[in-house]
């Protein structure tokens, strides 16, 4: 952790960082208040740091005048005044799907998919990549890294070509190849490491102590980062007509995209933007890493780290920093964290394709396949209004559903092989 020095962090000083109407940091565990900096521990407790803001009077009108991305938003994020006119890759304003066809093969009253696979490189880490970037620009670091099971590398690499800054990933060697070469080919310094995603965050944070222009975005920008997963919860408000889902099923990794929703529906109630009624926050994981599930189940406060073993990698986070806070929404919204196997997934999977036209990624299943179990078991209630989140493209993920679709014989370019092959009744 970089030493704290307030004369020059003070976001009155000249010099300090300009992050928009951020106002500093403060622990997540003790409330200790830091300036705004390349921080990420509390100097107290060493708890994880949070965003803290002075909002100015924001309308609907100020938001929807905006850009059709994240930067609509930017009055509420830690991004400088200016960010719309910078390099970015503009991630955001992703489809809201009424699931009408599915909703009714699960005998719910009203389900929708926010659709993320529409961001730039097809997954929901674009938003907070560029977050990110934006803070880490201002404060002075000079390349962009970061630990990844996929998507994340994805992101990164992505936008540091864009940005033109160098980037530095590194992800599992057994990751996915799709999502290799997704990231291989924008050509930065790329490393796959031997072991689970937490050996290579380790490894990263190591790192992160010894290069000290490097903005490692989940590790010593992670407070910033973490503040993108924000506007999923600002655009599902604002695309239903600014109010709020009574449910919402979201995938759990680090946890932070489900931690980072909860706080952005309050944020729109606490400016009068949303009507603040009730909502309930469901967290879905795979069987094979479930440590948040397990700890719910259970009615553990802590969550005890486990060894990935699940075709959902891009969730396989062993340890995951949210977790606890994740208990914390899902326990004070009356939700539930629930976890479902790998063939549930890619049953889910192909479900999501055959009933809506949506291809998501092994994530995606995760989160229908838990709708689906929260509603066999009367958990989630079907007759109230549900948004799940698909926050990747199934393209990444192939090899999962691979050995559970049939491909078809090549016929003869003729009408009489046509027929004899049975498609005339399709």
């Amino acid at each position: 952790m970089v030493p704290i020095d307030t004369a020059q962090t003070d976001p009155r000083a000249p010099g300090a960082p300009r992050l928009g109407n951020a106002s500093g940091l403060s622990c997540r565990e003790c409330g200790v208040a830091t300036p705004l900096g390349p921080f990420y521990a509390c100097p107290e407790c060493f708890g994880p740091l949070e965003v803290s803001y002075d909002f100015p009077r924001l309308s609907r009108a100020d938001i929807t005048s905006g850009p059709n991305s994240i930067w609509r938003y930017a009055p509420l994020l830690p991004v400088p005044a200016d960010i719309a006119s910078r390099p970015t890759t503009q991630p955001g304003y992703t489809k809201l799907i009424d699931a009408g066809n599915l909703a009714a093969e699960l005998g719910m009253r009203k389900l929708w998919i926010k659709d993320d696979s529409g961001n730039p490189t097809h997954s929901f880490k674009d938003r907070v990549v560029a977050v990110a970037l934006a803070a880490a620009t201002e404060l002075g670091f000079k390349v962009l890294a970061c630990p990844s099971t996929g998507n994340l590398a994805n992101a990164v690499a992505a936008a540091a070509a864009r940005a033109g800054i160098r980037s530095v990933v590194m992800v599992p060697s057994d990751l996915e190849e799709q999502k290799i070469l997704t990231t291989a080919v924008y050509g930065g310094a790329f490393v796959t490491v031997e072991g689970s995603y937490d050996d290579v965050n380790r490894l990263a944070s190591e790192l992160a102590g010894e290069h000290e222009d490097w903005a490692f975005v989940n590790v010593n920008v992670r407070p910033y980062y973490a503040e993108g997963s924000k506007t999923l919860g600002f655009e599902i408000a604002e695309q239903l007509g600014w109010r709020l889902p009574e449910q919402i099923v979201v995938p759990v990794a680090s946890g932070a995209q489900l931690v980072k929703i909860d706080k952005g529906f309050s944020e729109l109630a606490g400016l009068g933007l949303v009507e603040s009624v009730p909502w309930k926050m469901f967290g879905a994981q795979a069987t094979g890493c479930s440590p948040v599930s397990e700890a719910f189940a259970k009615g553990w406060d802590v969550v005890r780290p486990v060894k990935p073993s699940t075709v959902a990698k891009s969730l396989a986070i062993g340890n995951p920093a949210d977790g606890p806070y994740v208990l914390d929404v899902v326990r004070r919204t009356g939700g539930v964290v629930a976890d479902v196997s790998d063939s549930e997934i890619v049953d889910s999977m192909r479900m999501l394709a055959r009933a809506q036209g949506v291809f998501g990624e092994t994530a995606g299943g995760v989160t229908l396949g838990v709708l689906r179990k929260l509603i066999a078991s009367g958990q989630l209630d079907p007759g109230k209004e549900t948004v799940i989140i698909n926050s990747g493209d199934g393209l990444k993920t192939l090899d999962a559903v691979a050995p559970a679709v049939r491909v078809p014989v090549a016929i003869k370019p003729t009408v009489d092989a046509f027929q004899e092959a049975g498609f005339d009744g399709a």
